[in-house]
């Protein structure tokens, strides 16, 4: 029998789609979003160690052997854009071009080769990028971003949502090979260059948001090493004594021994030792609170800097909870049904607490399609490893908690071990969201329009289920029993009120 071929659908790929190309000291990525919206989706995501920057230090220019690499990857990135249907192409790069005597030249030849152009950035312009990407996932962050490229670091002032000023500085791990086995000179080094950042002494406290990939490596490290329970990078914390600790073990590693903990990559375990030496250095210098790693940086940045200023300020993980329910709706859009039906069960919610029950609501029927078996489980996985922005790990946790309660409870001991990083009055408070949600559905079958004529009511030391008009037709066994353990966690009593 001949092989069968899959044949190319026309219109199954988007046409609004934006790809970026950022063409870094060490390496080479393309990332193809799924539109100039808030929130994006990322589409295609690829990587390639070019090390451009590699010979820098020593001859002036570009790395011939990246430069060979670089070219043959744009090729391929090229293409993968244009047949996803990016109408917008957009190539930035950084340090190692900018600062590259043949710089130039390799951005001429690539712009003619190919039929684009490239945008090489200022350090200012690189550091302002990285600082909005941190921001277009974590708005509240307050403090300093540090951008570790191979050529050069970007730090950059955050406060209050506004990006302030920026110093570029030639300390990419590239940059610093030769200094490698110097520890002496090699702290000299770094500690000369921060303090020509006056203002990195005056960040009075606040986080040190780390950016780039052997930051993000060193990351992974600290995760494995830990057996931290639930490995996203994005908003991994380590308080300040924590990372000090960290990095102080890591400079003690040898690179074999890095590779058997973490299983990183030849060319990024080749640097991770001296990304480690710049961060406890900043640290040393700065005083940070905590050290919060960050996997939106430059291109994530340069995708938010074009929405115009509303998209901007949507609440980033609240947006993608509403496309995520309205991709898996059964009977319509309940989430903010349901948030509002909840409301009466928490009357002293503060902000953060409300948001994530309202994330909560909006995902409550995402496993609604899956095996009745296995529907608590795969709640569960949406929450903690969904791709979206604005949520930390206790975050995560907490919506995976209520979701866990509201689908039965059902799930392997592996699965909820990252429920551990709720404390003990969050874990009892995510258990009564996702019970008042299993109630609501136990009521509702799941459509909107069924919640009317039903209200629930704190009384003295009642809970009370007020049904009128249709919601009364409603009522049977199993909307008592959900009611009384919806009741029972509230440390309350149930009684159903007719009206």
């Amino acid at each position: 029998m001949a092989p069968r071929f899959a044949v190319a659908v026309e219109g199954a790929v988007r046409r609004d789609a934006v790809a970026v190309v950022d063409i870094g000291s060490n390496s080479l990525r393309l990332v193809v979003f799924d539109g100039l919206k808030r929130p994006a989706r990322t589409l295609f995501n690829e990587k390639v160690m070019c090390g451009l920057g590699r010979s820098l230090n020593k001859t002036g220019k570009l790395d011939a052997e990246g430069v060979e690499m670089a070219r043959s990857n744009l090729q391929r990135f090229v293409a993968l854009a244009r047949a996803l249907g990016a109408t917008r192409f957009d190539v930035l790069a950084t340090a190692a071009v900018r600062d590259a005597a043949d710089g130039p030249a390799f951005v001429q030849e690539i712009e003619k080769r190919f039929n684009l152009r490239i945008r090489v950035l200022s350090g200012e312009e690189e550091g302002r990028l990285s600082a909005m990407g941190v921001l277009a996932g974590m708005p509240e962050a307050n403090g300093i971003v540090g951008d570790l490229g191979g050529g050069s670091i970007e730090l950059i002032e955050l406060g209050k949502g506004a990006v302030g000023r920026a110093a570029t500085l030639p300390l990419g791990p590239l940059r610093l090979a030769d200094l490698a086995d110097d520890d002496k000179k090699l702290k000299d080094v770094i500690d000369r260059l921060l303090a020509t950042v006056p203002w990195l002494t005056a960040a009075d406290g606040g986080n040190f948001y780390a950016v780039g990939g052997s930051w993000r490596a060193l990351a992974r490290i600290h995760m494995a090493e830990s057996q931290y329970p639930l490995h996203i990078i994005q908003n991994y914390t380590l308080s300040r004594g924590e990372a000090e600790k960290f990095l102080d073990f890591v400079a003690k590693q040898t690179r074999k021994s890095l590779d058997g903990i973490a299983g990183l990559s030849k060319k990024r375990l080749e640097v991770v030792p001296l990304a480690g030496r710049v961060l406890a250095r900043i640290m040393k210098r700065m005083d940070p609170k905590r050290v919060v790693f960050s996997a939106w940086g430059l291109r994530e940045g340069h995708h938010f800097s074009l929405l115009d200023p509303a998209e901007r300020a949507a609440d980033p993980l609240i947006t993608a909870c509403i496309e995520t329910a309205r991709a898996n709706t059964r009977f319509g859009d309940i989430g903010g049904a349901l948030f509002a039906w909840m409301n009466p069960l928490f009357p002293k919610e503060r902000p953060e607490q409300k948001r994530l029950r309202h994330a909560a609501a909006l995902l409550s029927d995402i496993a609604w399609n899956d095996h009745p078996d296995y529907r608590a489980e795969q709640a569960v996985r949406h929450a903690l490893y969904m791709p979206v922005a604005g949520i930390d790990h206790s975050g995560r946790a907490f919506v995976a908690a209520a979701l866990h309660a509201r689908y039965g409870g059902r799930g392997t001991v592996e699965l909820l071990a990252p429920l551990e990083l709720l404390d003990e009055t969050a874990l009892p408070a995510a258990r009564i969201v996702g019970l008042a949600l299993r109630l609501a559905y136990t009521i509702s079958g799941g459509a909107p329009a069924a919640l009317h004529g039903t209200a629930l009511v704190l009384q003295g030391h009642e809970l009370q289920l007020v049904l009128n008009g249709d919601g009364a037709q409603r009522f049977g066994e199993s909307v008592q029993r959900r009611l009384d353990a919806l009741a029972k966690a509230l440390g309350r009593k149930g009684a159903v009120k007719r009206s």
